[in-house]
């Protein structure tokens, strides 16, 4: 099992899941490029990049295809693996993933983009200070806040633009709706929006896929419910061995 963190974390938010989870799994928990311990190249931080770096490592440890487990830019870096090294992946679970923008949110992109490209994890901080709900644990807001500003600002920017404007980015909808249909797995999506909810559910085509809503979570809902996160991802994977 491979989990994987969002923009501007690493692998230490899946601390708590981890140590449940290998009970029952060989865990894998990366730091994505330019982010947590990993190398922090000049160019090429971006989620195709990264779920390349991700194939190779996969491979390079013998494991066999996994159930990879994404929260936000990780549920891309996920899908992505899927689609484009679909040897690999056995099934996907992805948390509030950085796909299926549209309307306010498109138009937000290339404002929020000069903001990365000029202040980096500065003004990125800022944002991910609100992505948290009211129940949210004492102290997560500060920590993901602290990880953010530890990430080089040029990973920040080249990262959103690899989501969301680079040419072969997949974040905006319709892109999001077109690589999805190439993702042949099994897929759990989970969402804190019920427009998104409803608007990923139009897309599933695999035998085996679904989507959930989480009404009571901020953005980082595994971390905000850890429990309940190990619950889903254990019936996933007993849901997928079942068909």
């Amino acid at each position: 099992m491979l989990l994987v963190h969002g923009w501007g974390g690493d692998g230490r938010e899946w601390s708590p899941h981890a140590e449940t989870l290998a009970d029952r799994f060989r865990i894998v928990v990366p730091d994505l490029r330019g982010h947590g311990r990993s190398e922090v190249p000049d160019e090429g931080n971006t989620p195709t990049e990264m779920a390349s770096d991700l194939a190779t490592m996969i491979e390079e440890l013998g494991t066999g295809p996994v159930t990879v487990v994404g929260h936000s830019m990780g549920g891309q870096v996920a899908n992505l693996l899927a689609v484009h090294h679909p040897h690999t992946v056995r099934s996907v679970v992805a948390l509030d993933p950085a796909h299926g923008a549209h309307g306010a949110e498109v138009k937000q992109i290339p404002t929020r983009l000069a903001e990365y490209r000029e202040r980096g994890a500065r003004a990125a901080a800022s944002f991910v200070a609100g992505a948290f709900s009211l129940q949210a644990p004492p102290g997560l807001r500060t920590a993901h806040v602290r990880t953010m500003l530890g990430t080089p600002d040029h990973v920040i920017a080249q990262s959103y633009a690899g989501m969301y404007t680079d040419t072969d980015a997949v974040g905006v909808r319709p892109q999001s709706e077109a690589y999805l249909r190439r993702r042949l797995q099994p897929a759990l999506a989970v969402w804190t929006s019920a427009e998104a909810a409803r608007w990923e559910r139009s897309t599933l085509h695999t035998p085996g896929s679904r989507v959930d809503h989480w009404p009571d979570s901020g953005h980082y809902l595994h971390e905000e419910h850890p429990r309940r996160t190990v619950r889903l991802i254990e019936d996933c994977v007993a849901s997928v061995a079942g068909h």
